[in-house]
């Protein structure tokens, strides 16, 4: 009896280690002198400059850092796509959107290329332009999750301990 209480604990223990990937998404910082203010509890982001017209902004999706933005209206996305932190490894940059109001009232979706961003001089205007933020844009960084070695792994303990704890629980009851 004493063999399998052991192995029922040991068990347990299994279950209760998490073997995750850690991830370091934060809400915000403290503030620092010289530096961005940035709302610790909420997701409200000042990088405002006092002496240019201010935005606020919304990002939103698989970046680091999402929530409210108070930018320049100078500010570009790849600016944007920095001051949020940067885009997470399960971002799809292909895809990136753009939410706005237009003058009628009504949303308008505008679908950007990372690529697009990044060689904006090299492009043939006729073709692509590449939008500038306006106020009360919301960006749009879309992904998906992904399931990396360690979350594979941890899974497999648990299914196995979960597997193992219902084997010792079934031998205990059959030998009383």
């Amino acid at each position: 009896m004493k063999k399998y209480i052991f192995t029922f604990v040991i068990l347990l223990s299994f279950t209760s280690l998490n073997y995750s990937q850690i991830r370091d998404y934060e809400l915000g910082s403290v503030y620092s002198a010289g530096k961005a203010r940035q709302n610790i509890y909420g997701g409200l982001y000042d990088y405002s400059d006092p002496e240019a017209v201010n935005i606020t902004v919304s990002v939103w999706g698989f970046v680091k850092y999402p929530g409210r933005y108070i930018v320049p209206d100078y500010t570009t996305i790849i600016d944007l796509l920095s001051y949020v932190g940067g885009p997470t490894q399960s971002s799809n940059l292909d895809d990136l959107r753009i939410y706005r109001i237009n003058d009628k009232n009504q949303e308008q979706m505008i679908p950007i290329d990372y690529n697009d961003l990044m060689w904006e001089n090299g492009l043939d205007s006729k073709y692509r332009k590449v939008p500038t933020l306006k106020r009360s844009d919301i960006l749009v960084v879309p992904g998906e999750s992904r399931m990396y070695f360690t979350d594979w792994l941890s899974l497999g303990f648990r299914v196995v301990s979960a597997l193992s704890i219902l084997a010792t629980l079934y031998i205990t009851v059959q030998n009383y």
